[in-house]
């Protein structure tokens, strides 16, 4: 009797949850001491307005009086207030587990979420059983439906994004499908863009894999002969020699050896036991970057070289042209020509006519820039060419054109040693010439701007600063005193058009007529003078633009009137040490007419055919004057071949002195 209390307590504990699991699935337990009072008269109202659709269960709930005796109560599920939990009934028996529990439920929802999601995109199910809520001492019907709300939140913005990702991968598609449509599938072995040299990756790879080998294995060798191996260090040359015999000059495995695989084979085999034996990763790093020096040093010593070597071809007389100047020379006196005077022609003088001016020592260069000139005019009576040469090549000069007379033209020659009033007293740039430190910059090798100072300022020890033929342009006036206005015509240019619209351009009272060679940042006046000088920096601008000489009309009226000639003068005088400009006509020619210049169409005067072969043919075609201003001149083997032909169709090739003097085509 004594255990009555505990079996009765039993019985109606087990009964309870089996009448409650049959009828909701879960039970629920009260702790309040006084719900036996309040349970049949407080009946919350707000839980019937917020749950109208509940069954009305039956729950019979045990508790213990304040005397300890089990006691039973009979109630209704809606007469619950909202503190009340739900339990479920497999945790009957675990009333007192940690608050964490709640927490490892809240995740089992959740991952019961994300699984539900997986399948969300491919199937469409209930909603009611598309998530699963289990029943949690720590969740309230009001939780439960909030959570509920929150999943179709989560479900309807994965499926927006869903969609929007579609929709991108959509558009990408179709972008990458219009761009493959210009795509170029008939080129074929084209592995990478941006590495030309490996169009085709099977191409020329025996000579790239025997050079490779080449330059290892004489890491090796150093390494080798340091470590005292003599048999491995002597295999290792005899290797690269055989390598280097195979190679030759080919240029790709077409020109190989036939038997240069079998060598490479060798190579690598023995590179292989170098390898074994004397691999450190830190020595060889160090020995290949002393290879690398020592290639840049003989790289920078063969451009040096190579920058001499075109200078000098560029400025030494072919013998070609020497030969034809003796020629004609020698016939020049051997048939009397020497002992004729020139005969008076009124045209020399006629200011009416169309006058052209000629500085050159070259008497073929001369020759092509009187017959184009003539060829392509409109009136070749009314042209008149005045063509200074020096008196080494004076008889030359005069013989070809007396020999070669241009068709109605007049041609008038002259040497500059005639002109008397060309004498260092007058002239700056000829007492400068004459000075000590002029002769030692040009004559000694020693000087600091020399060739073992750099190649920068080689092409400013060239040869052609000397001669007065190259400053003779500043004395235009001296030269032509009865004339009104000189186009001026280098020897380098060859003439396509009739020059005579070139007359009756309105200058606008300026002195020089010139085409502008500044293109955004280039070819303005900070490139040829220095601005850190402040006679430069303060009389002119940095910015202000270049132009050419080669083809410059001067209007003699106005250069005597604004005294250009001493304007020369005074920045000659100033420029006595080479510290405003480096020697040259064009800067001191930028200087002399600075704010004087009219710019002319650039139509009339295309340059760079001396030195950059990529201009615009169609340009040079519909140019009046093209320039062969550069290193490049037609007349040397130097010469861009693609611009030649504009040059060579105006030479006489038939001609007995050229034929003599084995110059063709």
């Amino acid at each position: 009797m004594e255990n009555h209390p505990l079996l009765l307590m039993f019985f109606f504990f087990f009964f309870s949850v089996l009448c409650f699991h049959h009828v909701a699935d879960s039970t629920t337990i009260g702790s309040c001491d006084q719900c036996h009072r309040t349970k049949e008269r407080d009946i919350t109202k707000s839980r019937i307005r917020n749950y109208p659709d509940e069954k009305d269960v039956d729950i019979i709930a045990t508790y213990s009086d304040a005397s300890g005796h089990i006691r039973l109560a009979r109630l209704k599920m809606r007469d619950l207030s909202d503190s009340w939990v739900w339990e479920s009934p497999t945790n009957a028996n675990t009333e007192h587990q940690n608050n964490s529990q709640g927490g490892m439920e809240s995740l089992q929802i959740d991952s019961i979420f994300e699984d539900s999601l997986k399948h969300s995109t491919d199937e469409h199910y209930p909603e009611e059983s598309l998530v699963q809520i289990p029943h949690s001492s720590l969740m309230t019907p009001v939780k439960i439906k909030r959570r509920m709300m929150r999943l179709k939140r989560r479900k309807a913005r994965t499926s927006e994004l869903i969609q929007q990702n579609k929709e991108t991968d959509n558009r990408i598609v179709s972008a990458a499908i219009e761009r493959s449509k210009g795509f170029d599938t008939t080129v074929k072995g084209k592995y990478s863009i941006w590495r030309k040299e490996y169009e085709n990756p099977n191409s020329d790879s025996t000579l790239k894999l025997m050079r490779d080998q080449i330059i290892m294995a004489k890491t090796y060798t150093n390494i080798a002969k340091s470590m005292n191996k003599t048999g491995l260090y002597k295999a290792l040359v005899n290797h690269s020699r055989a390598s280097q015999l195979a190679i030759g000059d080919a240029n790709s495995d077409a020109e190989l050896h036939t038997g240069a695989l079998d060598w490479a084979k060798a190579m690598g085999h023995a590179l292989s036991i170098a390898k074994d034996r004397l691999y450190d990763c830190i020595l060889v790093a160090r020995k290949l970057r002393t290879m690398l020096q020592s290639t840049e040093n003989r790289v920078n010593i063969q451009k040096k070289r190579s920058a001499f070597l075109i200078q000098l071809a560029a400025k030494t007389f072919p013998r070609p042209l020497h030969c034809l100047s003796l020629q004609l020379a020698g016939d020049y006196y051997l048939k009397g020509y020497h002992k004729k005077e020139n005969i008076g022609n009124e045209k020399i003088d006629n200011p009416s006519l169309y006058h052209y001016a000629i500085f050159s020592d070259n008497v073929l260069a001369a020759s092509v820039v009187v017959n184009s000139t003539v060829l392509n005019a409109n009136e070749p009576e009314k042209h008149v060419f005045h063509i200074v040469t020096d008196k080494l090549n004076f008889a030359a000069m005069r013989m070809w054109f007396i020999i070669n007379p241009p068709s109605k033209a007049t041609i008038d020659v002259q040497n500059i040693d005639d002109f008397k009033w060309l004498n260092s007293s007058y002239c700056s740039v000829l007492r400068q010439l004459e000075s000590a430190r002029l002769k030692e910059y040009y004559f000694k090798a020693n000087h600091p701007s020399s060739l073992s100072a750099g190649s920068d300022n080689l092409k400013y020890r060239n040869p052609k600063y000397l001669s007065m033929l190259n400053h003779l342009r500043f004395y235009l006036p001296e030269v032509y005193p009865k004339l009104d206005k000189v186009l001026f015509l280098d020897d380098d240019i060859v003439v396509q058009k009739d020059l005579t619209p070139l007359w009756s351009i309105d200058m606008k009272g300026m002195v020089i007529g010139a085409v502008e060679t500044c293109k955004e940042s280039f070819h303005r006046f900070d490139k040829y003078l220095n601005f850190s000088n402040p006679l430069i920096s303060n009389n002119f601008s940095p910015d202000a633009c270049g132009w050419a000489f080669g083809m410059n009309m001067f209007d003699l009226k106005e250069w005597k009137k604004r005294n250009i000639t001493g304007i020369y003068h005074r920045w000659q005088d100033l420029n006595e040490d080479r510290t405003l400009w480096k020697l040259g006509t064009l800067p001191p020619g930028l200087i002399t007419f600075y704010n004087l210049t009219y710019p002319l169409d650039r139509g009339w005067h295309v340059l760079g055919l001396g030195y950059d072969p990529a201009l615009n043919l169609t340009e040079i075609d519909n140019a009046a004057v093209v320039h062969y201003n550069g290193n490049y001149k037609p007349w040397l083997d130097l010469a861009v071949s693609k611009y030649k032909p504009y040059w060579s169709k105006y030479v006489v090739f038939d001609n007995p002195y050229l034929q003599v003097c084995n110059l063709s085509e």
